[in-house]
């Protein structure tokens, strides 16, 4: 059965994990790479498509595409992406990672990845780990589509 004094402390925890998760990689690869959390989750997702558009990253995190176009322009003019006019298409525009962009991207990934390994992978097994992935995918894919969790009480 339902119990919102549950639900309650499973939203207070999850959302301010998150925040002070965000606010330590952040911090870190602000310190180490003067690159922002905001600017390397964009990048990773450029990394990690052939021809990535705007649009790509805002559907990949979560983000307008207005607010995607203007983290491109700024990581643009830091000199780590290049547009391109797509072929087939002159409105549309695909993204690259610069030379400096790879490098700057490589070297924030493995400061990245030591960030959660001290803040949790000291705290929690692998197996919690992928628990927890587990249960919170679910929890994304149900907010994700209204539908998937039935009529509102």
């Amino acid at each position: 059965m339902y119990d919102g004094t549950v639900a309650a402390e499973l939203f207070d925890h999850l959302v301010r994990a998150q925040i002070l998760l965000w606010n330590a990689v952040d911090g870190r690869l602000r310190d180490v790479h003067d690159l922002p959390l905001s600017w390397f989750e964009p990048m990773r997702v450029v990394a990690g498509r052939d021809h990535a558009r705007v649009h790509d990253i805002a559907t990949t995190l979560l983000i307008t595409d207005g607010g995607a176009s203007k983290l491109v322009d700024r990581i643009a003019a830091a000199g780590y992406l290049d547009r391109h006019r797509h072929p087939d298409d002159g409105r549309a525009t695909w993204l690259e990672l610069t030379g400096s962009g790879r490098a700057v991207l490589t070297a924030a990934e493995k400061t990245f990845h030591d960030e959660l390994a001290h803040r949790l992978g000291s705290t929690m097994s692998v197996e919690r780990l992928r628990e927890m992935t587990d249960a919170l995918a679910s929890v994304r894919r149900q907010a994700a589509d209204p539908e998937s969790v039935g009529p509102r009480p």
